[in-house]
């Protein structure tokens, strides 16, 4: 183990690990000598993961859970209550996106996008916290939010208000937890294609691009970086806020002049 590791032995639970985004952070936390928790629903994608060379001797839980099912999530936490007592960290990254006018969304799919980005980050850090606060542990949760809390499209109108509803849980739990000396915070990525979730066309890639005022799309050591400074002791004194890693798409509207 590098002494120099800022979280060695710390004990982060990482949801939707899976993903893009999940796959990143999961590496960075090992890079930096966590014991990683790694949930996502898709199971064989989750063992895949943990296969990773980049995840080679760092000790691992899996959990294959199911964010919409309450008793999946309850599943999860007397895995974690079981085998470390309680975490350090909970990066909850899950979310869901596709694209749907709000005119022809059954409530059914509304419902369903307000449970996973929403409901399931309320109940994790509800169950997980007081789990921190039992073992005195000054903890640390990020919610994954994005941009689009800040800017809707047509057709994203249920996502944006689930990040702009994420974008306020976090702000309530920060004041509630503070007293314990747990931290909450956002991080919002920049535009990553490659999501096995949310397909997304060449045309669309492209226009995103040219939305981003440096040019690029977000890649592996943008977010996760931002994700450990604020779960590190040099972010002691943060907490309640929401750091855009976006290469400046939120900071306006802008248009490629190349």
């Amino acid at each position: 183990m590098n002494s120099t590791q800022r979280f060695a032995g710390k004990k982060v639970i990482i949801t939707g690990a899976a993903g893009i985004f999940g796959t990143w952070i999961a590496q960075a936390f090992a890079k930096e000598g966590a014991i990683l928790c790694l949930t996502d629903v898709r199971e064989q994608e989750l063992h895949a993961l943990a296969a990773d060379p980049l995840l080679k001797g760092c000790e691992l839980l899996l959990h294959p859970t199911n964010l919409l099912d309450p008793e999946s999530i309850k599943e999860l936490v007397s895995l974690v209550e079981k085998e470390w007592s309680a975490p350090d960290i909970l990066i909850n990254n899950a979310g869901t996106y596709h694209r749907q006018t709000l005119l022809d969304m059954p409530l059914e799919e509304w419902d369903k996008v307000m449970a996973l980005n929403v409901s399931a980050p309320f109940l994790l850090t509800q169950q997980f916290a007081k789990l921190m606060i039992k073992d005195e542990i000054k903890g640390s949760i990020i919610n994954i939010g994005s941009g689009a809390s800040l800017n809707v499209q047509v057709g994203g109108g249920h996502y944006s208000t689930t990040k702009a509803a994420l974008s306020m849980l976090t702000r309530a739990y920060s004041l509630e937890l503070a007293p314990y000396q747990i931290r909450v915070n956002t991080v919002g990525p920049g535009f990553a294609p490659g999501s096995v979730v949310s397909h997304l066309g060449d045309d669309y890639v492209e226009n995103m691009v040219s939305s981003i005022p440096m040019g690029r799309t977000s890649g592996p050591n943008d977010a996760p970086q931002a994700i450990l400074y604020l779960c590190s002791e040099q972010a002691s004194f943060i907490t309640g806020t929401t750091l855009f890693v976006d290469g400046g798409k939120t900071a306006g509207t802008f248009k490629s002049t190349k």
